[in-house]
């Protein structure tokens, strides 16, 4: 699926106001403002996926799309080490930034994606028109190039693009980074098609 500018202005502006929404909710839990917003939005081939991939070490929090949409595809956010550990320190008024992932760091991770996640689907679902739950999530501590591979071999004959939602938190601390890749199966991705050609009416 190839975006045009329009196209994706509409895209991005439906996953800024699933990061409203996830930015309020974070806010309160971490006690202090916090900003989210979707500066770049691509929509890539499945096949190509790990041209937009690192290989540093982060925190993969994976669910499964359900509700009225059946096994609708996969939702996944990517978190660097760094970012997940300055989320923590945040969360936990702690300092420490250059250790490893520890226990409490796994717990906010799962936290954090499934603040973030719930969000970003309620949008969805709500300009859709229809119920969208995420799965329990399923978190991993790789290579990010190394869990995208392990997730894609489970999809591939169901998904053929990855909508990603670069993300970016800011607060009283430095900007912290991430991503967003949305999975749609084939059923799902049509429903968004449609949706963005609805955003655009007003623009065109």
């Amino acid at each position: 699926m190839k975006l045009d500018t329009i196209q994706k202005d509409a895209l991005a502006e439906f996953g800024n106001i699933g990061a409203a929404h996830a930015a309020t909710t974070l806010s309160q839990m971490l006690m202090c403002p916090i900003e989210m917003t979707v500066p770049d939005v691509q929509v890539v081939d499945i096949a190509e996926i790990h041209k937009y991939v690192s290989n540093e070490i982060s925190a993969m929090i994976v669910f499964q799309i359900q509700g009225e949409v059946a096994d609708g595809g996969y939702v996944i956010v990517s978190m660097p080490k760094q970012t997940i550990i300055q989320l923590t320190n945040l969360m936990l008024g702690t300092g420490d930034p250059d250790r490893d992932i520890n226990e409490m760091d796994r717990s906010a991770a799962i936290e954090i994606g499934n603040i973030m996640i719930s969000a970003f689907l309620d949008a969805t679902a709500e300009l859709l028109g229809i119920v969208m739950l995420p799965s329990p999530p399923a978190l991993a501590i790789d290579m990010a190039h190394a869990a995208f591979e392990s997730v894609v071999a489970q999809m591939a004959a169901e998904v053929n693009d990855v909508i990603i939602f670069n993300t970016m938190l800011t607060s009283e601390a430095p900007p912290v980074y991430g991503g967003i890749f949305m999975l749609p199966n084939v059923d799902l991705m049509h429903q968004l098609s449609l949706m963005l050609e609805r955003l655009m009416e007003p623009l065109s």
